[in-house]
C-alpha cells in the first residue's frame, strides 16, 4: 500500500527530466508559491469523474488559473472546460506545494490546489485536450489514476481528506 502524505513532508518524483519535492499543506491558507492552478475529485452521486486525453489514462480535472481569477471560479472553470461538470458544490481539501530541485525549472515553487467537488454531469462535449471522460464507482477511481509514483501519497491525501475511504479505512484501492 501507499503511504499518505502527512502535511509539510516532501515526498519526491521525476517527470520530464526534472526531479521535485512535493508537500501536502491543510487548508485554508496557501503556502508560499507560484499559484499553479486547481484540480478536484469530482463526485458525482456515487461515482467519480476521471479524465484523459486517450482513453487509457485516466487523471483528475483540473488546469491553471486565468489572470485575476479567484481560485473558485478556476475550479469551476476547470470543471465545465475538462470534466464537462457543472460544481454544485465544493470544500477545499489542502493544496500542494512543488519545488523543482534539478531540471530546467530548479527552484521553481508551484502550489495547486486540491477540492472535493460534488458536481453535476453534463453532455459529452469535448472542447480542449481532454478527449475522454470516464465515471467510475468511488472506491475504485484511486486505483484507475495514472500517477507517479511519488504523487500517490499527494493524492492518497486528497482522497482521505475527500472522505473516500473503503471499509477497511484504506483509500479506494484494488486489491494486489
Amino acid at each position: 500500500m501507499d503511504q499518505i502524505a502527512v502535511d509539510g513532508v516532501d515526498v519526491t518524483f521525476s517527470q520530464n527530466g526534472q526531479d521535485w519535492k512535493v508537500a501536502w499543506f491543510p487548508p485554508p491558507s496557501p503556502p508560499p508559491g507560484t499559484p499553479h492552478g486547481a484540480a478536484a475529485i469530482c463526485v458525482a452521486g456515487e461515482r467519480v469523474v476521471l479524465v484523459g486525453t486517450d482513453g487509457e489514462t485516466w487523471g483528475l480535472p483540473g488546469g491553471r488559473p486565468e489572470p485575476g481569477e479567484s481560485m473558485i471560479d478556476m475550479l469551476r472553470r476547470e470543471m465545465r472546460e475538462e470534466a464537462c461538470a457543472t460544481v454544485t458544490s465544493c470544500r477545499l481539501l489542502g493544496f500542494s506545494r512543488g519545488t523543482c530541485v534539478r531540471g530546467h525549472e530548479q527552484g521553481l515553487v508551484l502550489v495547486r490546489s486540491l477540492w472535493r467537488a460534488e458536481v453535476t454531469v453534463e453532455p459529452w462535449e469535448p472542447q480542449f485536450e481532454i478527449t475522454h471522460r470516464r465515471l467510475v464507482p468511488a472506491a475504485e477511481a484511486f486505483a484507475c489514476l495514472a500517477l507517479p509514483a511519488g504523487l500517490r501519497p499527494l493524492h492518497r491525501r486528497a482522497f482521505a481528506e475527500a472522505g473516500l475511504v473503503t471499509d477497511h479505512g484504506d483509500v479506494g484501492d484494488s486489491p494486489t
